[in-house]
């Protein structure tokens, strides 16, 4: 028998002075009722309750534990309430995990706008460029990129991250444009290592058509930023997500190349420790990122 559920048996079979009418309150049976409280008396080792034809009334012992039984009950509703009010607000630390590039460039200003929407939440990101066990590090949400493996977490689709094949137009001026993703033997490769096939980018014509390509170059990182940054030096054409590249584009820095080819795109998730009884705070920013990341969101003013 549930200790808390037998005080309030208990609780309830003195208040109505009546083992029937406990038990219809509570929504069991009135053989069950007898027998937890029957168990209850076994181990304390002390009658609780008077059984007469008239109905039951507590005994001198009996009558101590209800006042402590009523203590404890008020309590436990109390506990329960500040448990459910918590689960229920929008307030209170959110933490939250993504990867370095997004992080900076996208999330940061996002998460500003969220928090002045919600003034009671203290927020902390944290960026690493690897998938975080959310349990152990005790992170409420992470935003990931690709899609996610079966798993027991909870997840909600946020978005497309598109990628693009940008160079300098001084590198393309001295090395020439690339018209088809094989040309890109005769050039340098800027290799991200982690996403993208790494030395092997694979292309998709406006016919459908799939064109995997092997490249190679002076240069590989798994930094995004790396990347640009030689990329926007002349040292070679490097495959980047738009939201990482947009901005350099804009301003002539670099340029698309290889236009009527597709790079494969990827998925945005919110992902958390559970589907289950998942609080307020996480639902709120999860459905508000949804919000944010629509079709061009990598070129939306952030």
């Amino acid at each position: 028998m549930d200790r808390i559920q037998g005080v309030k048996l208990f609780i309830r079979v003195v208040d109505l002075g009546s083992f029937s009418k406990a038990a219809a309150d509570l929504g069991i049976g009135q053989p069950s009722a007898t027998k937890q409280v029957a168990q209850l008396e076994a181990r304390l080792g002390s009658r609780l309750l008077h059984r007469s034809t008239h109905g039951v009334t507590p005994t001198e012992i009996g009558q101590l534990y209800y006042e402590k039984c009523k203590l404890i009950a008020h309590h436990v509703e109390e506990a329960e309430s500040v448990a459910a009010l918590m689960h229920s607000q929008v307030q209170g630390g959110l933490r939250i995990s993504t990867s370095v590039a997004f992080g900076r460039r996208v999330l940061v200003p996002l998460v500003m706008r969220f928090m002045k929407l919600n003034p009671k939440l203290q927020i902390e990101l944290t960026f690493e460029d690897r998938y975080v066990d959310l349990v152990a590090q005790g992170i409420d949400v992470a935003i990931r990129m690709g899609r996610l493996a079966d798993s027991t977490l909870g997840a909600r689709f946020l978005g497309i991250n598109p990628w693009v094949l940008v160079a300098s137009p001084d590198y393309l001026a001295q090395r020439g444009v690339p018209g088809r993703p094989a040309d890109l033997a005769d050039h340098d490769a800027l290799i991200y290592s982690t996403v993208q096939g790494d030395a092997r980018w694979l292309f998709t014509g406006a016919d459908g058509r799939l064109e995997p390509t092997a490249v190679r170059g002076p240069l590989r990182s798994n930094n995004l930023s790396a990347l640009l940054a030689a990329a926007r030096g002349g040292m070679g054409l490097a495959a980047l997500p738009w939201y990482v590249a947009h901005d350099s584009v804009k301003s002539g820095a670099v340029q698309p190349v290889l236009a009527e080819w597709s790079l494969p795109s990827q998925e945005i998730h919110a992902v958390y420790p559970s589907p289950r009884l998942v609080p307020a705070k996480v639902s709120r920013v999860v459905e508000w990122l949804q919000g944010q990341l629509g079709p061009t969101w990598w070129s939306d003013p952030r």
